[in-house]
């Protein structure tokens, strides 16, 4: 079943509206202030690869994500809606990293991953799977983040300045980065921008 853009929009909003939204699982090992470190346990996402500017290929990535969670997968019974959850995410694609590590999203015409978890419930053996080829499913290992969370809209001149803040903490703890810095985006587009939450994360 392929779903229209705006029918993918009006789930979209339904599910944020009608239900606690699922956010993977961790260990708090720090807090300080917007600082944290974290242990996240396993878990699963679906992903894929878009071209184009940061935010063309986010709008693009999170509509094929959305269209297979609303129905556009297989299951031996059919196809079935999966639960959304939170953060959507977006990796740079140019930046090479093992296939395990999560995903996010910054800047000019390239490419992106852009990845949703999958609700715990779900195994990869469990998971309905998707119709479009482009939607990948990966298993990720437990792994270690450090993590700065801020709200509002996501400017350039905040994304840099929550970044170097990002970078100071972690070297004041020794922490070095492995792979690109990941933006996670936890609510849905017509938020307010001071009630929004996103967090700028790099796994070491």
């Amino acid at each position: 079943m392929r779903l229209n853009i705006f029918t993918i929009v009006l789930l979209f909003i339904i599910s944020f509206n009608a239900m606690a939204i699922e956010e993977p699982e961790f260990i708090s090992i720090e807090k300080k202030d917007a600082f944290e470190i974290r242990e996240y346990q396993p878990k699963l996402i679906a992903q894929v690869l878009v071209n184009g500017t940061f935010d063309s290929a986010s709008s693009k990535g999170f509509r094929l994500l959305a269209d297979f969670i609303f129905g556009n997968n297989k299951t031996n019974e059919g196809s079935k809606k999966i639960e959304m959850t939170a953060p959507v995410v977006t990796r740079d694609a140019s930046e090479k990293i093992e296939m395990t590590a999560p995903v996010i999203s910054e800047e000019t015409e390239k490419g992106w991953y852009v990845s949703f978890n999958m609700p715990k419930q779900y195994t990869k053996e469990t998971l309905p799977v998707p119709n479009n080829s482009e939607v990948k499913i990966i298993e990720i290992p437990a792994e270690k983040f450090a993590v700065i969370s801020f709200s509002g809209l996501v400017r350039e001149k905040k994304y840099a300045e929550m970044l170097s803040l990002l970078n100071e903490e972690m070297k004041k703890r020794n922490l070095d980065p492995k792979g690109p810095v990941i933006l996670a985006r936890y609510n849905p587009p017509w938020t307010l921008p001071f009630l929004r939450r996103n967090e700028l994360m790099f796994r070491f």
